[in-house]
Order: C-alpha cells, then structure tokens, then sequence
C-alpha cells in the first residue's frame, strides 16, 4: 500500500514531521475533527484532483520521493 511506503518515507526524516503534518492539517477539510473518523483526513474528491493534476491520473499512486520532494519545497518556502 502506497500509504506505508509514504509513511516510511517521511519517518525517516524528523526534520519533516512539521511540515508534514502542517501539510496534513492544510489539505484536511474543515471541521474535520467533527465527522467521523475525527482525523484529518482529506476529502477523496480533493485526493483525487491533486493525484491527476500531479500525475494525470486520479488512480495514480504518488511516490514516496515526490512527497518527500514536495514536503521540503514547502518547508523551503517558509
């Protein structure tokens, strides 16, 4: 599952854990601590228009190194 994979990925770089989860809390709908399963959890629909603008496809799975890449570029922007 892509999901482990990305997990790993990101829990073998401390520095990133802030960022991830700030990611995380920005991608998450609102008052999403109000709806079951009560985590932060992105809407499938959103899931899927960021996987097929980034890959053409809302199938796709993302790669842990793209995550990766990306969680860096935006600790680099702040």
């Amino acid at each position: 599952m892509f999901a482990s994979s990305i997990l790993r990925a990101i829990i073998r770089r401390p520095p990133l854990w802030p960022e991830g989860i700030r990611a995380l809390l920005a991608m998450a709908p609102a008052d999403w601590w109000k709806h079951a399963p009560f985590l932060p959890i992105p809407r499938r629909a959103y899931m899927r228009w960021r996987l097929e603008t980034a890959y053409g496809s809302p199938a796709a799975d993302p790669e842990p190194v793209d995550v990766v890449r990306f969680l860096e570029w935006r600790k680099a922007q702040r």
